[in-house]
């Protein structure tokens, strides 16, 4: 058993990993500010002997004794992300800070949820764990890639330094119940307006593409990650290689609904990624990890979510 920190544990991710863990059989303590996490995500969770919830922002510092940390704290969606781009950037930084001070003190491992958005909007495809990333450094989009490209940095610069246990994960596009139904994602917002036969609206020409990662697959390769030995830092692509362009998705997401939904074309944000696929060949290698949701049952999964959640409010 180890006492084991979830920072962001009531958010869409974070809650499934806290469940997986507790399952486990591990203590979990669950840190959240609640700006975008929810306390229903965690209900289920509140009567376990084994589960804690500490109300707590990362950007200031805290003192706890775990055996392990991970760092998911952060918006993660572009609406939220952008709503308060100053707080964006400083949960990503200072919030690395003082988690991995804490690391540092109490000796504990640490696992960073980077993102695939330090590729930026990738001139390479696939994109390797070794490329560099084509980001605009004052965009819309900064306050997140950049924050995250930072907090990669200092995580680095601690094991370095101060031999601190760290791994590195940059997770790719993540979907799957507990997503919020306002958190601007494609997935979520093409669910919600095919279900309320609203017009889908896609940005751009539709034929930009991601490739979709279940949240159950996302969990099986960090955890699997986290479990490496001290010495394999990261960073390594945790993400479904299957792609997809954006005009798929919708017509996917009508059909499983049944929507009666009509597909309106709106002008694509700054700096909006054309292309984003992960190249999974070390996480293969190294953790024999590859997703294995394929997208349809995933969808499905999420749709009835969804739905379930639409009919409470």
């Amino acid at each position: 058993m180890k006492r084991i920190l979830i920072t962001g544990g009531a958010g869409f991710i974070g809650s499934h990993l806290c469940e997986r863990l507790l399952n486990e059989d591990h203590e979990i303590i669950c840190l959240d500010n609640f700006f975008t996490g929810a306390r229903k995500n965690i209900m289920h969770l509140m009567n376990n002997h084994r589960f804690e919830l500490i109300r707590h922002d990362i950007t200031r510092e805290i003192f706890l004794e775990v055996d392990e940390i991970y760092n998911l704290a952060c918006p993660a969606s572009p609406v939220h992300y952008q709503y308060n781009p100053i707080k964006t950037i400083k949960t990503s930084v200072m919030g690395a800070i003082n988690m991995l001070g804490m690391a540092k003190r109490i000796r504990a491992k640490i696992l960073q949820a980077s993102t695939s958005e330090v590729y930026g909007d990738p001139t390479e495809h696939p994109q390797k764990e070794s490329y560099w990333g084509n980001v605009n450094p004052i965009g819309k989009r900064s306050c997140y890639d950049e924050g995250k490209r930072c907090a990669e940095t200092l995580f680095v610069d601690y094991h370095a330094q101060n031999k601190v246990r760290i791994k590195i994960i940059r997770i790719f596009n993540t979907y799957g119940p507990r997503m919020q139904p306002d958190d601007g994602r494609v997935v979520s917002n093409f669910i919600i307006q095919a279900l309320q036969n609203k017009p889908i609206t896609i940005y751009g020409d539709g034929n930009q593409t991601r490739s979709f990662q279940y949240v159950d697959d996302l969990l099986e390769g960090m955890i699997r990650f986290m479990d490496t030995e001290d010495s394999i830092t990261g960073p390594i692509n945790i993400g479904n290689e299957n792609e997809f362009t954006i005009r798929e998705l919708a017509e996917m997401v009508m059909e499983l609904t049944n929507s009666q939904s009509e597909i309106i074309f709106l002008p694509l944000p700054e700096n909006d990624p054309v292309q984003r696929k992960p190249d999974i060949s070390y996480a293969r290698e190294l953790l024999n990890w590859e997703a294995r949701v394929q997208l349809r049952e995933g969808l499905t999964k999420t749709i009835a979510y969804f739905d379930s959640l639409l009919k409470t409010l």
